[in-house]
């Protein structure tokens, strides 16, 4: 396993989902786990040890509301985390803070306990992070990356050149 992925929960799993099909798509092993900072926390540093045994090398942790989770993992271990605030709707009502109450605990961390941040509900680019993270160290997935990026260059001159109709 190179990535390890947290939800504070189950409300989380479709946004965090995409973070673990672009891993997928790239053939990067990762295992995901639901654990509440606040209600389960010796369970949570019990699972970051057994992340780290396991070769983790990068962790990827979704929260809402108070978005404690990257934090408290942060200040865990010292693989890079990458948080992704999330958007706390329950059905037919919103928290009515759209996010940013997660965007801004997870940005504000304290000096020397840092947590990278992607968009709001952005899961797909706290993966897209992992992998030039790992692609550091690892020339097959470097290849991928830089393939793929060939790949969205091509696509976006394909459609210029095509011109389109407004």
């Amino acid at each position: 396993m190179k990535v390890a992925i947290f939800l504070g929960s189950k409300s989380d799993s479709e946004t965090m989902k995409k973070a673990a099909d672009v891993l997928r798509e790239f053939g990067v092993e990762f295992k995901s786990y639901i654990i509440s900072a606040h209600r389960a926390g010796d369970l949570l540093v019990k699972t970051i040890r057994k992340v780290e045994e396991e070769g983790a090398q990068v962790i990827i942790a979704g929260a809402g509301l108070s978005a404690a989770l990257p934090g408290v993992i942060a200040s865990r271990t010292i693989l890079p985390v990458i948080g992704v605030p999330l958007e706390c709707i329950n059905p037919g009502k919103s928290n009515g803070l759209a996010g940013m109450d997660a965007l801004l605990s997870i940005v504000q961390m304290p000096p020397q306990i840092p947590v990278a941040t992607v968009g709001i509900n952005n899961a797909k680019n706290a993966a897209y992070l992992a992998l030039e993270m790992l692609a550091v160290t690892d020339s097959g997935l470097k290849e991928k990356l830089l393939a793929f990026r060939q790949k969205m260059v091509a696509d976006a001159e394909a459609l210029g050149a095509e011109g389109v109709e407004l």
